[in-house]
């Protein structure tokens, strides 16, 4: 089997040197065996190895322990452990079409929603304490929508603030989608879109962050994102096949 230096490994890999001894650091890769000089030798196998880790960081989702459930399939892979690792491939695999399944549950529900078929609680209104309790939430996650512009919410003589069936039915919609992990960015984008277009495509909106938008996370393009995780997934299974009748 061929055999190479670490400086060799991160060429072929396309990474630092001090990112090939991270690697072995963190248990990505099988310990190389030394020279009486102290230098690593790395195999194919470590190629392979290293090829399967970069393909599994390359994900960017990480909602729900994802990255966590990633790393354990390739430290799996690193300990000769193939049956495993494609198990936990399998679990992964599903995790992520799970997810994907809340995103689109969430759409489904935010579109009932907006469309009327959800009634909405009366007209009475609500204190924060009592909107909170009717959502199911903190009224700490409710000053935190406020806060970062999801809602607006009017106040009393007396200054307290007080929910009316429109604002319950705009933060069904915000919980739906949070609960499903989209951004308040994304959610942000989709409530402004519908204030000057109520038949604006929801799904669209939330999964196009605008070009004015700063840092883009993952979660602001949720459904693009995780469709492109659930293809990694196999990408993942087809090196470990690979791997398992090679090595």
């Amino acid at each position: 089997m061929k055999t190479y230096r670490t400086a060799q490994v991160a060429q072929i890999i396309g990474i630092h040197p001090n990112t090939v001894r991270l690697y072995e650091e963190l248990g990505l890769i099988s310990r190389p065996e030394r020279r009486a000089n102290g230098y690593r030798v790395f195999t194919d196998l470590h190629i392979a190895q290293f090829c399967l880790a970069r393909t599994a960081l390359r994900v960017e989702v990480l909602q729900n322990g994802l990255r966590a459930n990633a790393v354990e399939i390739v430290k799996a892979s690193a300990a000769g452990e193939f049956d495993r690792a494609l198990l936990l491939t399998g679990r992964y695999e599903e995790t992520l079409k799970s997810e994907r399944e809340n995103a689109e549950e969430a759409l489904r529900i935010a579109g009932e929603i907006l469309s009327g078929a959800v009634p909405e609680d009366g007209g009475t209104m609500m204190t924060r304490k009592e909107a909170a309790a009717c959502l199911q939430v903190t009224a700490d996650t409710l000053r935190n929508w406020e806060l970062n512009g999801l809602l607006t919410v009017k106040r009393r003589q007396n200054g307290y603030r007080v929910y009316s069936a429109g604002d319950i039915r705009r933060l069904r919609i915000i919980r739906a989608l949070r609960c499903a992990n989209y951004s308040l960015a994304a959610i942000l984008r989709m409530l402004s879109a519908l204030t000057w277009d109520p038949a604006a495509d929801i799904r669209q909106v939330l999964d196009t962050p605008g070009e004015d938008e700063g840092v883009i996370s993952v979660c602001d393009r949720l459904i693009t994102s995780l469709d492109a995780a659930i293809r990694n997934a196999g990408e993942l299974r087809d090196q470990l096949n690979h791997m398992k009748i090679q090595f």
